[in-house]
């Protein structure tokens, strides 16, 4: 198979690829490379991949749809897009990056889905769609309509474009709501590495919402897992040729929780600061995976303990400093 991957560099899409070419599948990844966290993880991770066969990378903005469509070149079986601005708190303060990357970007990957008659486009929500939502576990048939981050309303945006096109054209398309994704190659604005590396330096945390928060953590094999059993899963004309899925643990943990057990793994303990809640921050998170379970064999196996165990044992094994 021939697969688009859209932010190829980033954390989950560098982890997607990875997967892909184990089975044997030619990519062409794309990623802007930006600077919302240091370039040089994401050039880390393209060099892991950058030796495979198989893999060709482009370096682009996808709202530039005259560059992607040139850099994209023939048909493909598939479109992986998970390319996107990412960050809650960041949204607040640079809304137009996400206005860019998250809406334009994603406009510019249903054209080229679309003109290319890709058979199926598989693309990147969020559990931020879920916003003020107050009821547990979420599920997909929940209201989605009361956002209080930016980030979230961006990505409830592409639900409803990507709803739009799939009725107008019979384009099948399938969302995916992440919670919490973590693990080794992780993103270092995500709070488990924030405090793993505070904590290494001697430096204290800082602890919102006086610690009483709860998020659905999901390791990244998990979600990559999710990905390929979506990809191979395209709806129908009786789902309008869209749907919808979380892709969680269904198993939240409390934040003390998993400051614990970075105290176990790092053998330090942890300098605590507890602060107030943040803006456009939510409670909890918790995601109700029925309907990937059942339609997808979606099965996530890695409880929190094992999956900080392998993230700091990642981190320990750096040779240099990547943020």
């Amino acid at each position: 198979m021939r697969i688009l991957v859209t932010g190829a560099a980033g954390f989950i899409g560098a982890a997607t690829t990875a997967a892909l070419l184990d089975r044997g599948d030619d990519v062409v990844g794309v990623d802007n490379l930006n600077s919302y966290y240091p370039p040089a993880l994401k050039r880390a991770r393209l060099e892991r991949l950058a030796a495979r066969n198989g893999f060709t990378f482009h370096e682009l903005d996808i709202a530039d749809y005259a560059a992607l469509t040139a850099a994209a070149g023939g048909a493909f079986d598939a479109i992986i897009h998970l390319a996107a601005q990412a960050g809650v708190r960041y949204s607040i303060e640079n809304p137009f990056a996400y206005a860019r990357s998250n809406l334009d970007g994603h406009l510019s990957l249903l054209e080229l889905g679309r003109r290319k008659n890709v058979p199926h486009l598989v693309y990147a929500s969020s559990s931020s769609v879920y916003g003020a939502n107050a009821k547990t576990p979420f599920s997909e048939d929940d209201r989605t309509d009361q956002p209080v981050s930016f980030y979230g309303a961006t990505k409830k945006a592409n639900e409803a474009m990507s709803s739009s096109y799939a009725r107008l054209y019979s384009m099948p398309l399938t969302g995916l709501r992440f919670f919490t994704v973590y693990g080794p190659w992780g993103r270092p604005d995500m709070a488990y590495l924030i405090f793993a590396e505070k904590m290494l330096k001697g430096e204290p945390i800082e602890i919102f919402n006086e610690g009483r928060m709860g998020r659905d953590f999901t390791y990244v094999d998990d979600i990559v897992a999710g990905v390929l059993a979506a990809t191979a899963r395209p709806p129908g004309a009786d789902d309008a040729f869209h749907r919808v899925f979380n892709l969680g643990n269904d198993r939240p943990e409390e934040l003390m929780t998993l400051v614990a057990l970075l105290e176990k793994e790092l053998g330090i303990e942890a300098k605590k600061v507890f602060k107030g809640m943040q803006k456009g921050d939510v409670e909890r998170t918790w995601a109700d995976i029925s309907r990937a379970r059942a339609l997808l064999g979606y099965d996530p196996k890695t409880s929190l303990a094992d999956g900080l165990a392998a993230t700091i044992a990642w981190r320990k094994g750096l040779k240099k400093p990547l943020y």
